[in-house]
């Protein structure tokens, strides 16, 4: 039964939509900075003063009760809307002063993060970053959680209540064997890639559907019977092994051909490509501030790599 007196605690409450969404109690601890042991006394603290348990841990999984259930979406939006109190209190003059959680997609985060975080040093001093990779669907709902505060994905990012800022476009790069009989051709019709074993990354990476849709407007399917990979860094490897072709976004090029083993040919105009930006939710008042952010990272990024192209894009007043 339920203590009419008690108040539950923002560190209880955290840990249990932690849990939730992580269902792994090593994961969520590593998430919060808190070690196991806190973790479970913070949620246990909760259980014990709402007279009802919310979590259950077996030997082989985690899963929330049916009250555990009920009462999570409640805690998402306490946790959410302390987590924007905070913020405000922290940035009511320069939201871009104290900490920012930015989430980034898989093919995004290794080759644009080395010139963020070089960066942010000179731009933003007061800036303290805490990263998160993760797919999409993954950062929207880290996102709507208020899990991170933006998300650096390929737009249109979908969902309702949120908000984004365009950062910059970037052409897709067909990466083959060093050798192959297109390494090297600057025009190539994407249509040519119906003769070529296509690797694909598993589902839930956008860049899996961004180069099916490029094949789809090139006017054939691909064999989704080839080989599958969970990382951009792993289809690159297949491709180098001679297993296929793979698309990459620019901003891979260099990193991915660093080690002499991997060729690259580029599309004739329209050349395929994608949209890079700041997603966010718009409950949380800081447009102003994370356009300004979004226009730094592009810069960050364009100055740090200009051999790769990619075309900044003005955000809409």
């Amino acid at each position: 039964m339920t203590d009419q007196s008690y108040q539950p605690s923002i560190a209880g409450l955290r840990a249990f939509v932690t849990v939730a969404r992580k269902l792994h109690f090593g994961s969520a601890a590593t998430e919060l900075g808190i070690s196991q042991p806190a973790l479970s006394q913070a949620l246990a603290a909760l259980e014990t003063g709402l007279g009802m348990r919310l979590v259950e841990r077996t030997t082989r999984r985690v899963f929330l009760t049916s009250q555990g259930d009920a009462l999570l979406p409640r805690a998402v939006a306490v946790v959410r809307a302390v987590d924007e109190l905070l913020l405000a209190s922290r940035g009511a003059e320069d939201p871009l002063r104290g900490g920012v959680r930015l989430g980034l997609i898989p093919t995004v985060a290794p080759y644009v993060l080395p010139a963020i975080l070089a960066g942010i040093p000179a731009e933003l001093p007061e800036l303290t970053l805490q990263v998160v990779e993760d797919q999409t669907a993954r950062l929207l709902d880290q996102l709507r959680d208020g899990a991170i505060d933006l998300a650096m994905l390929a737009l249109p990012a979908e969902g309702a209540g949120l908000a984004e800022v365009p950062m910059y476009d970037e052409d897709f790069v067909l990466a083959l064997p060093v050798g192959h009989r297109m390494a090297g051709r600057k025009r190539v019709d994407p249509a040519d890639m119906a003769e070529l074993p296509l690797l694909l990354l598993d589902e839930g990476h956008c860049l899996r559907d961004q180069a099916l849709e490029v094949c789809q407007l090139a006017g054939f399917r691909p064999d989704l019977g080839q080989t599958r990979a969970a990382s951009l860094a792993t289809a690159v490897q297949c491709v180098e092994g001679g297993l296929g072709v793979t698309l990459i976004p620019a901003t891979a090029v260099d990193a991915e051909t660093a080690g002499g083993r991997l060729a690259t040919a580029t599309f004739a105009a329209p050349k395929p490509g994608r949209r890079i930006g700041l997603a966010f939710r718009e409950s949380a008042g800081r447009t102003d501030a994370y356009r300004r952010f979004a226009q730094l990272l592009t810069g960050m990024i364009a100055a740090a790599a200009p051999q790769t192209g990619i075309r900044p894009v003005s955000a809409p007043a």
